[in-house]
């Protein structure tokens, strides 16, 4: 700042001053402050201790407890009372670390998160509704669809006009009667899927009752990726005509997914291939088929292994568990 001085009182421009410094012009030509002796003045306006506390004690009474203080600056207006300001308000609950949300929030439990295995056709089925949108605007029909997760085999895929506790119920008879009685039965929390009637037929068949979290998707990826396959299809209609129309819709994109649909999850195998086990016998011939194009065309071929993408996965998770050490690294940890 003094080569500055130097260079004004020389009668240089103050702009070409400042360039010649390096420094900003506004710092240069920026008044300095005087020193007060002393300590600083109180300002006239501050709030005293005392007065904080009371404003402090008003707000957290019964009365404003649950209010913001825009609320409570205008309630006590109306009573012919002035507390203080608004602003005033805030920074006293700022300095009791209180301004957040104040009111008594519902606290929710922490939900377990479901981890369903299975190791074969039969075990455990997903099952949720979807929406198909009618001929009108506001009309829908309701899709029951449930799902092997081994497989993934679609076993019941049901139209109705309306979703219904009971209408489950009855689809799940139907198929436990074809299929069999699986260990575990997973939905989401939608209403039918926690109705009492499909609690009471799960119980009395001594089946595992097994829901996603509120509001987690990703808790039932299968029947959540099949409505989206279902969706995205080129042949999925804008709108159904008429509940028969999505119920024939419906049973033939069914069967063409069970029986034709080549899934890369499951080795490139149908559903049905899977879940009637029929996958093993197909993988003998597609290895023999892979051999005698080896066999064939050796330099097209850098390995004898049979393709991983061939291969069907030894279980079906939901929600994988996280693998545990090995018992031996569990002993150093806790050593």
């Amino acid at each position: 700042m003094t080569a500055y001085r130097e260079l004004a009182s020389r009668g240089i421009s103050t702009r070409v001053a400042a360039d010649l410094v390096g420094i900003p012009r506004a710092t240069a030509t920026r008044k300095p402050r005087i020193p007060v002796a002393g300590p600083a003045p109180i300002p006239a306006n501050k709030i005293h201790d005392a007065d904080r506390r009371q404003i402090l004690d008003v707000v957290n009474s019964d009365v404003f407890v649950d209010l913001p203080p825009i609320q409570i600056y205008a309630q006590l207006l109306d009573a012919g009372t002035y507390l203080c300001s608004i602003s005033t308000m805030y920074r006293v609950l700022n300095e009791n670390k209180q301004v957040k949300d104040r009111r008594r929030l519902a606290r929710h439990p922490a939900r377990a998160i479901p981890e369903l295995t299975a190791t074969g056709p039969g075990q455990v089925l997903s099952w949720d509704i979807t929406k198909l949108a009618g001929p009108v605007k506001g009309k829908y029909f309701d899709a029951y669809v449930m799902i092997d997760i081994y497989s993934p085999y679609i076993v019941a895929a049901y139209v109705h006009a309306s979703e219904s506790g009971e209408l489950a119920v009855d689809m799940m008879k139907e198929i436990f009667g074809i299929h069999g009685v699986p260990q575990v039965v997973h939905a989401d929390r939608g209403t039918s899927m926690t109705s009492k009637t499909v609690a009471a037929l799960l119980s009395d068949l001594e089946v595992t009752k097994s829901h996603s979290r509120p509001r987690v998707s990703n808790d039932n990826p299968y029947s959540e990726a099949w409505f989206k396959t279902l969706k995205f299809s080129p042949t999925f209609p804008e709108r159904f005509g008429s509940l028969a129309d999505a119920k024939t819709f419906m049973a033939s994109f069914v069967d063409g997914y069970n029986h034709e649909h080549r899934h890369s999850g499951i080795g490139l195998n149908t559903p049905a291939d899977v879940h009637y086990g029929l996958a093993e016998a197909k993988a003998i011939e597609r290895a023999a088929t892979l051999d005698a194009a080896r066999a064939r065309f050796p330099e097209r071929f850098s390995t004898t292994q049979t393709p991983q993408i061939l291969s069907v996965p030894a279980t079906a998770w939901i929600n994988k568990p996280a693998e545990k050490p090995p018992e031996t690294d569990r002993l150093e940890l806790a050593a």
